[in-house]
Parts: C-alpha cells; structure tokens; sequence
C-alpha cells in the first residue's frame, strides 16, 4: 500500500500552468459539469481532457463524483482561497540576512 502525500504549492502552481487545465478551471467555476460537457466546451477529445482533469484532481483542486456513466467535476474552492497565502509562506521564509553571512558568494 502507498501513501500518497498531500500536494505541494508547486504540484499545483504546475497543474495551474497549462492553458487547457486553466480553461478547464474557468469552466469548472461557473459551476460542476460533466467531463462530456467540459469535451463539447473545450472542443478536445475525452482522452485529452481525462488528462488534464486527472492532473487538476491529482493536485487537489477539482474534485470528481461518478454519477452513473458520467463523472461530474467541480473545484476544490477552499484549495483557491489558500493558494495564495500558501504561495506567499513558501516564497517568503524567514532566511538569514546576507550581511550577515559568514561566507559571501561575492
């Protein structure tokens, strides 16, 4: 058995970096939709937007439900709303000063 570890701020800033999983992303707030809608929308076969469905939902930001025959696809909005400040914390750690370092790079 694996254990699979929660995403990263990098695993999802990477998943928000294609075009075609932005769009899917931009549809998705308007609302849940079904993979078949999301196909007709973004005018791709189902394979391509399973892909880039399974990359966002592997991030954590999409949530899917199987209803029948059809999978239904919906954000993961509370993941939105701490993207940024979970950005933020990873880019800005507390980190010595450089005049104070005992070996310059210069």
């Amino acid at each position: 058995m694996t254990t699979r570890t929660a995403p990263t701020v990098l695993d999802q800033l990477k998943a928000l970096s294609h075009e075609i999983r932005f769009e899917l992303l931009r549809y998705l707030a308007g609302g849940e939709r079904c993979v078949c809608d999301l196909e007709a929308l973004l005018t791709l076969p189902q394979s391509k937007v399973s892909y880039h469905l399974a990359v966002l939902r592997d991030a954590g930001l999409i949530r899917a439900e199987q209803r029948g025959k059809n999978t239904y696809y919906a954000l993961q909005q509370e993941k939105f709303f701490g993207l940024g400040g979970a950005l933020l914390s990873e880019i800005f750690v507390e980190s010595p000063a450089l005049t104070h370092q005992t070996k310059s790079i210069c």
